[in-house]
């Protein structure tokens, strides 16, 4: 049975920074993609960005871009996401997913997901 497990959510003051992790098992993802989506109350799921199988390259949306870094270690099965110059709309439920068969920026393109960890921005 394939489970994708985040952890390090919490809270996390405006411009501050936070890391998420995210474990893989039942199987290995060494060769598959492995990503982030996030939803806030009330709004769509949101691509949140990818990592290719080798590391290489990471694909972030417009609103991550030059704030989130991805990596990967798939010795360990596992992705981390380095939130940094966190904002008020970087808030909600962040999920992990992994194997796509799509495009990496639509939510059902992913086959694995987990049960997401939450972030909260507040001072």
């Amino acid at each position: 049975q394939v489970r994708l497990v985040e952890s390090g959510g919490g809270l996390v003051q405006p411009g501050g920074s936070l890391h998420l992790s995210c474990a893989a098992s039942g199987r290995a993802f060494s060769d598959s993609a492995m990503g982030w989506f996030r939803q806030a109350p009330e709004k769509e799921r949101e691509f949140v960005g990818a990592i290719d199988w080798t590391g290489s390259p990471t694909v972030y949306s417009d609103s991550t871009k030059g704030r989130f870094t991805f990596s990967r270690d798939n010795g360990r099965n596992v992705i981390h996401l380095y939130l940094n110059s966190v904002r008020p709309d970087d808030a909600g439920v962040y999920y992990c997913v992994a194997q796509a068969i799509g495009s990496y920026n639509v939510a059902g393109s992913w086959r694995h997901w987990g049960q997401g960890t939450q972030v909260t921005v507040s001072s």
